[in-house]
């Protein structure tokens, strides 16, 4: 196992990430995965013998359950890991049961902290924009959090370009605690935030933490052009997240002929793509059962040649969309040539 700096704080994170969204299957989250305490243990601990110090989940999954399953299977370890959760799903009916506000973030990290067993969480982010609370209301809460030490680091998921930069701005100005990771979709088959997210990420030393790598399933290898997944599938009841099949299915075509070709998978060369990008900080593992996390864990040491990353880019690339063709036009004669 590697292990790499998130974003530019001296904390060190395994580039593999054990996501634990599949742990309970309470109500809309049935769909996702079922995963009960004696499962969660063993994978787990096959996930710490393996090396892997980080480890997510969010209050929102299954309702709690997913970080009492979590928390009860780090047990004695939990000294041993880097445990991040996330805040601002709907946690109850009530009108202040959801959000950003003040008063849901320490509601929401209180029980977190009850739930998870433990008396601070090493990364707590945000799960999403909150238009109905001011930003610096959000911030001051997290930042408070931070210097009570119920907190260690601050996270976000699911902003765009201009949520992300306005945040680390008003942080800056302010003095107040800033976001160092955001955790979001990417694979070989969505590459969309690398237009306006990763170079802002590269810009200001924000580490990427990369959730769905296969696409809910859709790159593990069971879905090919012309045929139908299997029966009882994830993605036969949970089509998420979307994915263009076409340039999709064009991408499965190239990994598959390179899983042949490195005695791989096409879900190992599907990951070990992400790993080789340099913007990535860690992927976050989703698997349920011990064989799919086994595969998983091996593409730590799928090493793929410059010619097979040639070919993936290749069938991957995003589209030109305007200003990027523009901006990388008129400074193709300021830059050096890329190494």
């Amino acid at each position: 196992m590697h292990y790499r700096p998130l974003g530019r704080t001296g904390l060190f994170v395994s580039e593999l990430c054990f996501g634990a969204m599949t742990f309970g299957g309470e109500g809309y989250w049935k769909n996702i995965g079922q995963q009960g305490q004696a499962e969660a243990d063993a994978l787990v601990g096959r996930c710490l013998d393996a090396g892997i110090n980080f480890f997510d989940t969010a209050n929102v999954y299954s309702y709690g359950q997913s970080e009492e399953l979590l928390g009860k299977a780090l047990a004695a370890r939990r000294s041993q890991v880097v445990l991040a959760t996330k805040v601002r799903g709907r946690m109850g009916p009530g009108q202040n049961e959801v959000g950003l506000s003040r008063y849901h973030v320490f509601d929401s990290v209180h029980a977190s902290l009850k739930r998870l067993g433990t008396d601070h969480i090493d990364l707590l982010q945000i799960h999403g924009y909150d238009a109905a609370t001011p930003l610096d209301e959000t911030l001051r809460a997290l930042d408070d959090l931070v210097r009570q030490g119920k907190v260690r680091y601050l996270g976000a998921s699911n902003l765009a370009a201009w949520q992300l930069m306005k945040a680390l701005g008003l942080s800056d100005h302010r003095g107040l605690s800033r976001f160092e990771s955001l955790q979001a979709y990417y694979s070989i088959a969505g590459r969309d935030l690398e237009r306006e997210l990763v170079p802002l990420l590269k810009d200001q030393q924000v580490g990427l933490m990369v959730w769905s790598p296969l696409a809910g399933g859709f790159l593990s290898g069971k879905y090919r052009r012309n045929a139908e997944g299997p029966e009882g599938a994830r993605r036969t009841t949970f089509d998420f997240p979307p994915v263009d099949r076409e340039r999709a299915y064009n991408a499965i075509d190239v990994m598959d002929a390179v899983a042949k070709e490195t005695g791989a998978t096409v879900a190992r060369v599907a990951l070990a793509w992400l790993l080789h990008q340099p913007h990535v900080t860690t992927v976050i593992l989703g698997a349920k059962t011990q064989a799919q996390l086994e595969d998983n864990l091996a593409a730590t040491e799928l090493r793929l040649s410059p010619e097979h990353l040639a070919k993936l880019d290749a069938v991957s690339r995003l589209p030109p969309e305007y200003p990027g063709w523009m901006v990388e036009r008129q400074n193709a004669d300021r830059l050096p040539p890329a190494r």
